[in-house]
């Protein structure tokens, strides 16, 4: 069966193999609740972040100070959702793998956030997630961020990847 999405790639994972979602209905609409914020949130307001913040062909300061408050509005949810319990449902879920790669490398960008900041620590330090991201590093050594790719990703469709030389580097 094919699947497109990251959310439903996960929850498909999850629903195949029997891990990382709990049976029973309530700890399962927990996980997908919080699966779904990052669907609805963390991914694409962090994305559009980092567009304002690190590629965006011109500065905008409103772009940049909208969106650094709602990725901080976000971390505080996040924030205050880790007070009482190790991962985000609880247990370690797919709403921690969806959630993760969105701030394993951005959390020291914001400050006032310790237990966003333990919890990245936590799930970096999983060793599933140690061997996950050693292997992406022996399969992704070329890097992907060149003038072409930021050309599509600046939707620089017009000009030439000549046209990005001016943009901050990744």
């Amino acid at each position: 069966m094919a699947q497109f999405e990251s959310g439903a790639i996960l929850q498909y994972l999850a629903e195949k193999t029997g891990k990382f979602m709990p049976e029973d209905a309530r700890g399962r609409a927990e996980v997908l609740q919080w699966l779904n914020w990052q669907m609805g949130g963390i991914g694409p307001m962090f994305g559009q972040y980092l567009h304002f913040v690190d590629y965006a062909p011109k500065n905008l300061p409103y772009a940049k100070e909208r969106y650094t408050r709602e990725a901080e509005r976000l971390l505080g949810v996040l924030d205050k959702r880790l007070e009482d319990r190790d991962y985000v449902a609880g247990e370690y879920s797919i709403a921690d793998m969806a959630i993760y790669p969105w701030l394993r490398q951005r959390i020291e960008r914001f400050e006032g956030f310790a237990n966003v900041e333990r919890w990245v620590r936590a799930v970096a330090d999983r060793p599933a997630t140690v061997r996950a991201y050693e292997k992406g590093a022996s399969i992704n050594t070329v890097p992907t961020i060149n003038k072409e790719s930021k050309a599509l990703l600046l939707g620089l469709t017009g000009g030439t990847a000549d046209d990005t030389k001016d943009h901050k580097a990744a």
